[in-house]
């Protein structure tokens, strides 16, 4: 299994996370599963990652300007993006492999105590929390890097140019920022042809870069996106409407998006019946509730079943929950906190191989439309 070295630790963590004078201690979240028929073996291989990282990094905690490093564990809590426990357990030994062991192994300890106590987190979990961490981090003013699905594949991703990165992240967010709609044609079958006009009014996108500089904030790690929430319709009707193709498996569904929702969901396969079902029982999954530019592709990295790193590829539309990323959709509009989600969809042909996108159009209200992505590849990027 791969590993990042002390010495490569120290160096992420530093430029991630440029030194703030309050900085004193660091957390590494893991999430443990509750059963043995949850477990997996990168889940596994993901707990072994944050046990090394934490011997490595606790004897280095000088050299980052800290006076120390936790491990801190807590019972799976079944879905991506669902809100963490009241409390972890402090590591003060090994992981154990399920989270009946924890109690022998931790000190149990409220999470807003974790949280006003560390000014700096990873998070190499198996369910994502960055909506939990991002809504946190505006409380408790910490920066932490989520790393959902994070595997020894993804260190790659650890050693690109960061710098040309930034560079480019920031000139989509230059563009998206006022843009008015986003027209987007899919082509299914290489043949078939469906538009989806995504609302941009009253919103602001956000960059995922790699990099903290800022206090009171949380994202992913590896990072390589801008991505913005289209607007819900909190005030006026959202103009989000069309046609949206999603490859699942073999099938291709195609889902009515009127004012930002999907209200049904076409096709055939063996995917149809489970999603129209979920969105029947979970409207707030038909909530349109991000558009996602990744440009990880550019730098020759490829999808390994990790949405983390996955969705950084390419251009992607999620269902779901958006109130982490400054939407109006959360939890409490969810039937169970384990109903609780936030599912990207990625277009990039080894995800998708049946829909591409033909064509990415920003329309302003005061000069003409741009074209940025064309055929598979942007078209902004000198």
């Amino acid at each position: 299994m791969e590993k990042l070295s002390g010495n490569e630790l120290v160096a992420l963590i530093s430029s991630v996370f440029p030194r703030f004078e309050s900085d004193r201690k660091m957390g590494i979240l893991v999430d443990i599963p509750r059963n043995d028929s949850q477990d997996n073996n990168n889940w596994q291989k993901r707990r072994e990652i944050c046990q090394n990282w934490y011997d490595e990094l606790r004897n280095a905690a000088g050299s980052l300007g800290l006076e120390q490093i936790d491990l801190i564990a807590y019972p799976d809590v079944k879905s991506n993006n669902a809100d963490l426990p009241d409390s972890g357990y402090l590591i003060t030994g090994s992981l154990p492999e399920r989270e009946s062991g924890l109690p022998e192994v931790g000190v149990l300890t409220k999470f807003s105590e974790i949280f006003k106590d560390h000014q700096i987190f990873l998070a190499p979990t198996e369910y994502s929390t960055t909506a939990p961490l991002k809504n946190n981090a505006k409380k408790y003013g910490f920066r932490a890097a989520t790393m959902p699905g994070f595997s020894d594949m993804m260190i790659p991703a650890l050693r690109i140019d960061y710098n040309e990165v930034f560079r480019r992240v920031e000139l989509i967010k230059n563009l998206l920022d006022p843009a008015e709609k986003a027209e987007v044609v899919f082509v299914v079958d290489e043949v078939n042809e469906y538009v989806m006009d995504f609302d941009l009014r009253f919103r602001k996108s956000h960059m995922s870069s790699g990099r903290f500089p800022d206090p009171s904030t949380a994202g992913n790690l590896p990072s390589g996106e801008t991505y913005i929430v289209p607007y819900e319709g909190e005030g006026e009707k959202s103009r989000t409407n069309g046609t949206l193709p999603v490859q699942t498996g073999d099938d291709v569904l195609f889902y009515s998006i009127i004012e930002n929702n999907a209200v049904e969901v076409l096709g055939s396969g063996d995917s149809l019946k489970y999603e129209a079902d979920f969105l029947n029982s979970e409207p707030a999954y038909g909530n349109m509730a991000e558009l996602g530019f990744g440009v990880l592709g550019d730098f020759g990295l490829e999808p390994i079943n990790e949405i983390l790193l996955d969705e950084k590829l390419g251009f992607h539309v999620a269902f779901g929950r958006s109130d982490h990323f400054g939407g109006i959709i959360s939890p409490d509009k969810f039937s169970a906190p384990d109903k609780v989600i936030h599912l990207d969809r990625v277009y990039i042909p080894k995800m998708q191989p049946r829909v591409s996108v033909k064509s990415i159009i920003l329309h302003f209200q005061d000069r003409d439309p741009e074209l940025i992505f064309e055929n598979g590849n942007y078209t902004i990027f000198n």
